[in-house]
């Protein structure tokens, strides 16, 4: 089944490539690439095999069960998804929220705003000549109002979450082994998606209810996208003046660090042989690493910081 879906999704890919190439339906090649690439994944995640549960495991919990609790007892949950690794509640949760946040920005904020405000911090930045400028925020506009546009942003940004689930997961597989435990990549993936549950949920319904409280004008049709919450040190320094402050303050904040012992509880649950402190350190390297991406992007990208 999951390898139909792969194909399918590719299928679709390939097909959009194909009315974008042949300007049948403009803007299309962009997002077709990127169903291609989401179906590549998925077709190849069906050659991963999923273990046999022992004889003595509990049994499986429903959906709901996993959904909902592990906002109030991750350890159970993710014990549980240790003997049966299901993600697929999970993210399905995640993709409506994050898709019905994306769809509200758009509507609050509009297209336009949302598709020139990168275009703008690129030629601010020196990456676009002046003398192409004006075409390129001509193409981002008529792309935004596009019917293709419409409906592939919200659908690119839940495949780009998927891509990076999955990446994520083989990451905590490499550092489970190196730290002299064991994790299957199912389980993995479990964790991955159900300790991002709780913080993307949480992050997504208090936006929505910030998006509809704040003016539109004042809101950041870049950074807004991401979410309205600021429950960050990021809150204390000033983008323009201390712009690596402020990229530091906003890697520390209330959901990051729920999300960091919902990682670390989930590898101490979910694998075998993974200590406490090993949960700990996994779940922090990645944080680590995740910084020293951000303050690069802002010494290389400046004005997306702003």
């Amino acid at each position: 089944m999951r390898r139909l879906v792969g194909v399918i999704i590719f299928v679709i890919g390939v097909l959009l490539v194909a009315l974008g190439v042949t300007k049948v339906l403009p803007g299309a090649a962009s997002p077709g690439a990127f169903a291609c690439l989401v179906g590549v994944v998925v077709f190849g995640l069906s050659f991963i095999r999923r273990q046999e549960p022992p004889a003595d495991a509990p049994p499986p919990l429903s959906p709901a069960e996993r959904v909902t609790g592990v906002f109030f007892e991750p350890a159970r949950i993710f014990a549980n998804l240790h003997f049966h690794p299901r993600w697929l509640a999970a993210f399905l949760v995640i993709a409506v929220v994050s898709g019905i946040y994306h769809v509200a920005f758009r509507q609050r904020v509009g297209a336009e705003a949302i598709a020139l405000a990168p275009i703008e911090k690129t030629i601010e930045s020196g990456f676009i000549p002046a003398d192409q400028a004006e075409r390129v925020k001509e193409q981002a506009v008529e792309s935004a109002r596009s019917l293709v546009g419409r409906i592939s942003s919200p659908l690119s940004e839940i495949g780009g979450i998927f891509l990076f689930f999955c990446f994520l997961a083989a990451i905590f597989v490499l550092l489970a082994m190196i730290f002299g435990g064991r994790l299957t990549y199912w389980q993995a993936l479990c964790v991955t998606v159900y300790a991002s549950l709780p913080p993307i949920v949480i992050d997504k319904l208090l936006s929505l209810v910030l998006l509809y409280i704040k003016a539109p004008e004042d809101i950041d049709p870049l950074k807004g996208q991401r979410g309205l919450v600021r429950a960050d040190l990021g809150i204390l320094f000033s983008p323009a003046d201390h712009p690596y402050l402020y990229v530091f303050g906003s890697m520390i904040g209330l959901l990051t660090l729920y999300g960091l012992w919902l990682e670390a509880t989930g590898l101490r649950h979910a694998g075998e042989k993974i200590s406490s402190a090993s949960a700990w350190t996994i779940a922090l390297l990645l944080w680590g690493l995740g910084l020293v991406l951000a303050l690069i992007a802002a010494a290389l990208f400046p004005a997306f910081v702003v």
